[in-house]
């Protein structure tokens, strides 16, 4: 039994176990595949990632917040709902799906993994997102460890040491395993939450609702995870698919910025922020917010400077001249995952007080922003328009966010000690 005081520490130590892996796996994909394919599983994992938002309809921002403020014995009957909500949407997209892989110009085999692991990922996903919001974040840490790290340290392993393994099939098999024990671990737990209310009927009306609710913030992901899906694929057409492996290589690196705060800082601030609205406490939230940036201030230039002064090592280990050549892509995707970074606190502050139309807004705004950009410099820079434009694309999601956060009745309010003194 972990003691309480020391599960912040296992849970960092869990995320950043799960960093280094997938660190250490994205450059081991560049040092022992072709550029090519490094190219399609960039291109392949921004599909599933793309495709989760169609079949999750982004319902569980409705649950969320629906199920924090049910009791237990209601909290397995709205998830009941949600699953054949889920279900319903497998059925109707699964033939759309069919019919698009066979269009698709991936590497024979590959399409046929990308049903089994959307399917994964989104379970796992789903699990992950309600034990955080039921601060469960360790278990979610764990299960994040199994379907993100376990494999990734799996495939280091293989392709150090046998050159068979050294190919894309055994990357997506090695990812299935993992998604099945994640998905297994997942079920035990829910097993253990004891949550009541399953064995009623489902609550069509409640899913109606929240099919409403979450069709908005839908439309957002979608728009905001539009730009971050097409940007591979855009590139491609630009300039080729080793460029895009390139792009893969260095995305993977900056985004591990993102990751590192989520693990120590996100997963914790936000059910917070959830906590102090609804109890009224906004000035320990407008607090809380600014202690968010600050930790993302902080953590964002330590990774800067760390990373800037390791990646010329790494690309010597890789030793593939493609990386270095296009090595000029990486200080533009790094300054992206900063800006997304620092949208972050505005974001969940917003969500937390519900505050959705800012949210939607910046989402499309910036979908818009990145078409317009990439089509304004695509002629010029042809190598430098996507990585350029997701710069601007998320300047206006920061930009529109801290504007509505910060100019909010609510942003301004002392806390309690500041009004006592």
């Amino acid at each position: 039994m972990i003691h309480k005081k020391s599960k912040p520490l296992f849970n960092v130590a869990l995320h950043a176990g799960t960093l280094g892996a997938r660190f250490l796996f994205v450059f081991i994909l560049a040092k022992f595949l072709d550029p090519a394919d490094v190219g399609y599983y960039g291109l392949f994992t921004a599909a599933v990632g793309y495709a989760l938002y169609l079949v999750g309809l982004d319902f569980y921002t409705y649950t969320t917040r629906e199920i924090l403020k049910a009791s237990n014995e209601q909290r397995g009957k709205m998830l009941k709902g949600q699953a054949a909500l889920s279900c319903g949407l497998y059925l109707l997209l699964f033939p759309i799906a069919a019919v698009l892989l066979q269009q698709v110009q991936w590497p024979v085999g590959l399409a046929l993994w990308f049903i089994p692991i959307l399917v994964l990922e989104h379970f796992n996903q789903e699990v992950s997102r309600l034990l955080v919001a039921l601060s469960e974040q360790l278990t979610a840490s764990i299960i994040l460890f199994v379907r993100q790290g376990s494999w990734a340290l799996v495939i280091v392993a293989l392709m150090a040491y046998d050159k068979e393994s050294r190919n894309l099939h055994y990357v997506m098999a090695s990812w299935a395993v993992a998604g099945v024990l994640a998905a297994s671990l997942g079920l035990f737990k829910l097993g253990r939450l004891q949550l009541g209310g399953w064995r009623s009927a489902v609550d069509w009306r409640w899913v109606k609702k929240g099919i409403a609710i979450s069709m908005a913030f839908l439309l957002a992901t979608l728009a905001l995870r539009g730009f971050q899906t097409i940007d591979r694929y855009w590139l491609e057409s630009l300039a080729g698919i080793e460029v895009v492996a390139s792009y893969v290589l260095f995305l993977g690196v900056a985004g591990s910025l993102m990751t590192l705060l989520d693990a120590g800082f996100i997963s914790y601030a936000y059910p917070n922020f959830i906590k102090l609205y609804h109890q009224q406490k906004y000035g320990e939230l407008n607090q809380s917010v600014r202690k968010l940036v600050l930790q993302t201030l902080f953590i964002s230039a330590a990774f800067a400077i760390v990373s800037w002064l390791l990646l010329p090592y790494l690309l010597t280990w890789i030793a593939k001249p493609v990386y270095v050549k296009h090595i000029s892509l990486y200080p533009w995707l790094l300054l992206a995952m900063v800006v997304n970074a620092f949208s972050m606190a505005p974001h969940f502050a917003l969500y937390a007080q519900g505050k959705d139309k800012p949210i939607i807004y910046s989402h499309v705004a910036a979908l818009i922003a990145f078409v317009a950009s990439v089509m304004a410099l695509q002629t010029s820079w042809p190598l430098l328009a996507v990585p350029i434009a997701l710069n601007v694309s998320f300047a206006v999601v920061l930009a529109i966010k801290a504007f509505a956060y910060f100019t909010a009745p609510t942003a301004n309010l002392p806390t309690a000690q500041s009004q006592i003194s």
